[in-house]
């Protein structure tokens, strides 16, 4: 087995639980991800426990764990212990670090996705030299984190932020946190997809390949179809994207008459697409925020480690909880 490494910085294991797949990696103290294996999610609380803890001992079959991270898309309590709610997982009020360190003598952490992914791009990405940051990670809604003097916050209970609902427009299109004009609504994968529509219900022609698609199965149209009609020119998606930018640019006024960040990362899957949209955001942020034109701006980059930034973030802080457990 592989042991520790670096001065004898021990190794961990971080894992991405999403809604569809289970992702663990092996991480070193330089946020190497040395080895994974993925499995899928299973639909009920006990049947989750034994996986996450099989893929563990998987991984330990060929390495030397000393600790363990869960990066989870959900309420996570302030111990980092509990799940108080995840949308698309089967836990719901449920201890989860204390199931997992029973079943595997192991100690287990919990982040939320958002911080964790935050995390590791502080430490090895696209965050690293930010005073005060925020992450946005834009897929099927936006999830996001506040790094406050490099260190993460998460509020009194453990929460903060949710910014991808922060109401931008009242009475807007309905969102499944039961509220109404959530900023995610209008800049997600899934607002592409919406946005398109809309446009196509009052101008169908403008695009023939999305109005085929909308056709043959309403539901069938997502952000990714979107964004590569845009990328092949497609007028109307070229349109969408524009709105998506505006949108974001207006999110990040936002966020930054709050917090007035100096950095800001944007991640999540969206993000590959940013090549269609970033400048432009970057122009409505810069003409939006209070004081235009009279204060800094935040410097705003795409995620440099990608998917991966859940698992190492995961991992690192199950690393530093270790060691500081130690002593």
């Amino acid at each position: 087995m592989t042991g520790r490494i670096r001065g004898g910085a021990p190794l961990t294991v971080g894992i991405d639980v999403g809604g569809t797949n289970i992702r663990a990696s092996v991480v070193d103290a330089d946020g190497e991800v040395l080895d994974t294996v993925t499995a899928p999610t299973p639909h009920s609380a006990k049947a989750l426990d034994a996986a996450l803890a099989r893929t563990v001992r998987e991984l330990r079959q060929r390495h030397d764990i000393a600790a363990v991270g869960l990066a989870v898309a959900g309420f996570v309590d302030a111990a980092r212990a509990r799940v108080r709610f995840a949308p698309h997982l089967p836990w719901e009020d449920a201890p989860v670090a204390r199931i997992l360190t029973a079943k595997l003598d192991l100690p287990v952490v919990l982040e939320h996705d958002a911080n964790a992914a935050a995390w590791a791009e502080y430490r090895f990405g696209a965050a690293a030299g930010g005073h005060n940051a925020v992450l946005i990670a834009i897929g099927t809604g936006i999830g996001a984190a506040l790094l406050v003097d490099g260190e993460l916050y998460r509020g009194t209970h453990g929460i903060a932020p949710e910014l991808g609902h922060l109401q931008v427009v009242p009475d807007g299109r309905p969102c499944p946190c039961g509220k109404r004009g959530c900023w995610e609504r209008y800049c997600s994968g899934t607002a592409l997809a919406d946005t398109a529509i809309e446009m196509l219900a009052t101008d169908p022609v403008t695009s023939t390949v999305l109005a085929r698609d909308v056709i043959r199965d309403p539901g069938s149209l997502t952000g990714r179809r979107v964004a590569d009609a845009a990328q092949d020119g497609d007028p109307l998606a070229v349109r969408v994207l524009a709105d998506f930018a505006r949108w974001l640019g207006l999110g990040l006024a936002f966020v930054s008459d709050i917090f007035d960040p100096d950095l800001v990362v944007i991640a999540g899957g969206v993000s590959t697409s940013s090549r269609l949209f970033l400048d432009e955001a970057r122009e409505h942020y810069a003409r939006s925020v209070t004081g235009a034109g009279h204060r800094p701006l935040a410097r705003i980059r795409t995620t440099q480690l990608g998917e991966a930034a859940g698992m190492i973030g995961a991992a690192e802080l199950a690393r530093a909880a270790l060691v500081t457990a130690e002593g």
